[in-house]
């Protein structure tokens, strides 16, 4: 019998703001990695802003920090437990940070809304298990979106609105980017059934890597 331990890869799920990520990633009894906590704060002279508004575009991949998140998953693929900034969104800042340990976990869930952007960053490390993006009805989407953050308090009700129109439009080609960084688009269903082959060992090569 082999003595060398089982690998820890980390599957990235991704998909729309409000397509059910978390509620998703929940239901599978894995550890989760909240990849929201990389949010950069509202003081970063980094942060864009959305074409013709004052508005901060947190839809933006620039707003958020890639490096931070990699470097997490790699610590916790490696070592099984990593620092992890506290992020609260209504007042985007981190207010704390603290341990996420998943112990001798061979596999964790990565999810947010930019969890596509490090594919293949996940790949070329060796760590990554699968990709899935979460898609549903883009109506269906506005409305669990916009009954979220109105409950969180996550932004001023007008911004929200704003924010909930210009995503329910671009949700198509939201989820057609996030498939072409090598997420496989999917419905719960399905990404319950992936993520069951991943735990079981199962791993999937992206899409984004066969093309390579």
């Amino acid at each position: 019998m082999s003595s060398q331990p089982i690998p820890t890869r980390v599957v990235l799920l991704a998909g729309p703001s409000g397509s059910g990520k978390s509620s998703l990633a929940a239901r599978t009894g894995l550890p989760v990695l909240r990849l929201d906590d990389f949010y950069k704060e509202a003081n970063d002279p980094t942060l864009p802003q959305v074409t013709g508004s004052a508005d901060i575009d947190w839809d933006s991949p620039a707003s958020w920090d890639a490096d931070a998140a990699v470097a997490a998953i790699a610590e916790l693929c490696g070592t099984g437990r990593t620092a992890v900034p506290v992020y609260d969104i209504a007042t985007s800042s981190r207010v704390g940070r603290d341990t996420f340990d998943i112990a001798r976990t061979p596999l964790f869930v990565a999810e947010g809304i930019f969890a596509a952007d490090i594919v293949r960053r996940c790949q070329e490390l060796g760590v990554l298990a699968d990709a899935l993006c979460l898609r549903g009805r883009p109506a269906t989407t506005f409305r669990r979106r916009l009954a979220r953050d109105m409950r969180e308090g996550r932004k001023s009700v007008p911004f929200l609105l704003r924010r909930g129109w210009r995503l329910m439009r671009a949700e198509r080609g939201i989820v057609a980017r996030q498939a072409e960084l090598g997420a496989h688009p999917c419905g719960a269903a399905e990404a319950l059934g992936r993520l069951a082959d991943a735990a079981a060992g199962r791993c999937r090569v992206p899409a984004a890597r066969q093309a390579a």
